[in-house]
């Protein structure tokens, strides 16, 4: 997971392109917007970390907060 592939695919696609991203993953297609990673496992990871990110900022909380929200959750689940 590196946070700088979250923060571009969140800066740069809308929920709905992150979602197809994801389908599009998930049904061993080719990707229909640019996600960084060294495999499909890992440009799922940042997708999914985005899909999260976004969800948040919907609900009216910053970018900035919502991506501390999000990896703080990552390292509690790793604890």
């Amino acid at each position: 997971m590196k946070i700088s592939a979250i923060k571009k695919a969140v800066e740069h696609y809308d929920l709905k392109s992150l979602e197809q991203a994801e389908e599009a993953l998930m049904n061993e297609q080719s990707l229909p917007i640019e996600i960084e990673g060294e495999d499909e496992g890992e440009q799922l990871t940042h997708i999914i970390a985005a899909k999260e990110i976004r969800k948040e900022m919907e609900s009216g909380v910053d970018s900035k907060q919502a991506l501390r929200n999000y990896t703080q959750r990552v390292r509690n689940s790793i604890s």
